[in-house]
């Protein structure tokens, strides 16, 4: 059985086992017109069907490719999709903050989708989707309570090199799959501008690091950019916090996330 074909159907099942384990029925999830929430979007339909509820939730800064390459995917795959525009939020908070930089108008950008996709959630008693890939979590290339926040995440163990692998395999909208990686958090941002290099010199270190365990010596002496290595593993590091729940102060016998510790899915 192909790789692809094997992962495929290991997060369908996945996905259906722990949306059932919260007697919920129904998933959303924000389309971007980006491969990551494609990826998820095709795999969610393929569990959920009409159960599956996609939002386009676009700013001023939306490219209008990026928005028609969703409505595309959504063509291609039947899938439901409406719009739930954030422009007049980050409108009126940069009228708020003029000496708005890109680092905080894109993660205010990214705050406001997701409350936005959670409200929709609770009109529609679904669970909300993630569309953060291995790579992105590893480096902290999100925004806390923003993208990286979600119910379930099915691509959340994928490398972004991978993610392209498994849009080729479910036959993706090539329009999708053809395009450089973009949040369009602001005008002309770009994932691999913003990190320095491709996602498969990244992923191709961050493998022989996170999987392998190789120390950094031994990875640069494979012939691994030896500046790149040391951006990866500080970012790693740097941002392991937004990779686990808050800290809670430790004051009573049992605490939260210490030592009252059980299965997610635990019932009586």
């Amino acid at each position: 059985m192909n790789k692809y074909s094997q992962i495929s159907n290991y997060l369908q099942h996945f996905l259906n086992d722990e949306v059932k384990k919260t007697g919920i029925k129904k998933v959303v999830l924000g389309l971007s017109g980006g491969l990551d929430s494609a990826v998820v979007a095709v795999l969610a339909h393929k569990v959920f069907g009409n159960d599956l509820l996609c939002v386009k939730m676009p700013s001023h800064y939306s490219s209008q490719s990026s928005l028609d390459d969703a409505d595309t995917l959504c063509k291609d795959f039947s899938l439901n999709i409406e719009t739930a525009s954030i422009e007049p939020l980050l409108k009126a908070y940069e009228d708020m903050n003029p000496k708005l930089d890109n680092l905080r108008k894109g993660n205010f950008s990214s705050r406001m989708r997701m409350s936005t996709l959670f409200d929709i959630s609770a009109r529609e008693n679904a669970l909300v989707l993630g569309t953060s890939n291995k790579s992105e979590l590893m480096l902290g290339y999100g925004t806390l309570y923003g993208d990286l926040s979600s119910a379930i995440n099915p691509i959340g163990d994928l490398y972004k090199s991978e993610v392209f692998e498994l849009a080729e395999y479910l036959n993706v909208s090539q329009c999708i799959i053809s395009k450089p990686p973009s949040a369009d958090l602001w005008d002309g941002q770009s994932d691999e501008d913003d990190l320095g290099y491709t996602y498969a010199q990244l992923d191709k270190a961050m493998k022989l690091y996170v999987e392998d365990r190789h120390t950094r010596d031994e990875i640069v002496k494979i012939g691994v950019d030896a500046n790149m290595l040391d951006m990866i593993i500080k970012r790693i590091f740097r941002n392991h916090f937004k990779r686990k729940m808050p800290v809670i102060a430790k004051l009573t016998s049992r605490t939260l996330n210490h030592d009252f510790n059980y299965p997610r899915d635990i019932t009586l």
